[in-house]
């Protein structure tokens, strides 16, 4: 009886998991877009930007 409630426990446990892996499969491919790369960057500061 032990070892068939474990197997259940296992059962729906590897269910969940792909039912995870699929929602987050299906969030990935309708939103592709994503966020742009800005332009710029970094840039060297100056002593009176370093004091506050």
């Amino acid at each position: 009886m032990m070892i068939r409630s474990i197997f259940t426990l296992l059962r729906r446990a590897i269910v969940a998991m792909f039912a995870g892996l699929a929602v987050t499969a299906a969030v990935r491919m309708r939103s592709k877009g994503g966020v742009k790369t800005q332009t710029g960057g970094w840039r060297e500061l100056t002593a009176d930007e370093l004091v506050d």
